[in-house]
């Protein structure tokens, strides 16, 4: 089987509109929630989220190129275009025919859903543009960034609700390693901070109304985000002939489903994910350093995942560290596990682990080295980052610094 390495990354979110950006943010460990901007916002109980705020698709795209789209889409083709560019590629003949893209999205096109219900049921029009469909279908990202960058090789959206971006770059990793390609673009988008996609969460009862505080023990909810971050995925002897930098390498992936509850997670799924990634990068318990949490700062998910990783690593869970940095972006749902691979990276090449800002009070359930409200320096050589959805399904990515 052949190695992967990662070779672009880029990002929008709430932290920065690149990769540079949400990285200074993360190490001074800022937040980046704050009050909502958006119409009928009157009519929400939950009025805080990880928006873009001041992000003006006139800047950027034409009337036909917004006609076809959605926010999610351009979020996905803003963090392609900085990846590809720091990879160096282009992708022309061969490389093209086996260079594909794999994006996770849980929404998909909502904010034009949303805007079109209103066109029809509010306003009572009995038309709508004719690209709506291509607009708000879920794979709309996916053939964009390939359309825009030549990738003519496997494409396609993956939708499994907050786990979506790390079972797409799961898959992505499976595909360079199996031989199938050279080269992947990978990772996640999503644009539901919308009134219809708000309304919709608020009915949970999961959403916290002024702050997300993953693993402390006055946390009172999730708090939504939005954005992107896509990431170059490279065969490693490809990489090395073209001279290319290497950000980390890709060491192992897995998955699993709960099979037992539509919501609520279970400790046995999460921690079988763990475990699984972990065979099949072949790593030891004491060979990890540092875990992105799931960390969404509901009850449910942080004692579970808690528990998961205890059960997993026995008594080195002692030593590890284990942040969310949900908790400055906000939950990106679809597109999350994408954006926290960022601090995945910035922990195996800057030595640079994230803070879960926002910590008040230690929970006995959550008994962990959280690494609370600042970043710390550390050398760490092996990184997982983890992601847990509804649906009861689980994906876990495994990291190694290069060198």
């Amino acid at each position: 089987m052949r190695r992967v390495v990662i070779t672009g990354a880029g990002t929008i979110n709430a932290l920065g509109r690149d990769v540079a950006t949400t990285l200074e943010a993360m190490r001074e460990g800022r937040c980046g929630i704050s009050d909502l901007k958006m119409r009928d916002l009157e009519r929400l109980a939950i009025r805080i989220g990880g928006q873009v705020h001041d992000y003006v698709p006139e800047d950027r795209w034409n009337r036909q190129q917004i006609a076809l789209y959605d926010r999610f889409t351009q979020f996905a083709l803003i963090a392609a275009e900085e990846a590809i560019q720091q990879s160096g590629l282009s992708f022309t003949g061969k490389l093209a025919a086996r260079s594909g893209v794999v994006l996770g999205t849980a929404g998909g096109g909502l904010s034009t859903s949303d805007e079109n219900y209103r066109t029809v049921y509010e306003e009572g029009k009995n038309r709508v543009h004719p690209f709506i469909v291509p607009k708000l279908m879920n794979n709309a990202a996916a053939s964009h960034v390939s359309m825009e960058h030549n990738l003519k090789g496997p494409t396609f959206t993956v939708a499994t609700a907050c786990a979506s971006s790390n079972h797409a770059m799961g898959q992505a990793f499976h595909m360079i390693r199996s031989g199938m390609s050279d080269v992947m673009l990978t990772g996640g988008s999503e644009a539901m901070l919308c009134f219809g996609g708000l309304k919709a969460w608020e009915g949970l009862r999961v959403m916290s109304k002024d702050a997300c505080r993953p693993f402390s023990l006055n946390r009172n909810g999730m708090v939504q985000g939005e954005g992107a971050a896509m990431f170059v995925f490279e065969d490693y002897d490809h990489a090395k002939a073209r001279g290319a930098e290497i950000l980390a390498e890709v060491i192992g992936f897995a998955m699993t489903s709960d099979a037992a509850d539509i919501v609520m997670p279970s400790k046995q799924g999460a921690a079988r994910a763990i475990q699984g990634a972990m065979t099949d990068a072949q790593l030891n318990s004491d060979d990890v350093g540092y875990i992105n949490a799931h960390g969404t700062g509901t009850a449910a998910n942080d004692k579970t995942e808690c528990a998961a990783v205890a059960d997993v690593f026995g008594h080195h869970a002692d030593d590890l560290m284990i942040s969310s940095t949900k908790s400055m972006h906000g939950h990106l749902i679809g597109g999350t596990g994408a954006v926290e691979l960022l601090a995945c990276i910035m922990a195996l090449r800057d030595g640079v682990i994230a803070p879960t800002i926002g910590y008040e009070e230690p929970d006995p359930e959550c008994a962990l080295d959280v690494v609370p409200n600042e970043a710390r320096d550390a050398k760490v050589d092996v990184v997982l980052s983890n992601a847990f959805a509804f649906g009861g399904l689980n994906a876990v990515l495994a990291l190694r610094k290069f060198a």
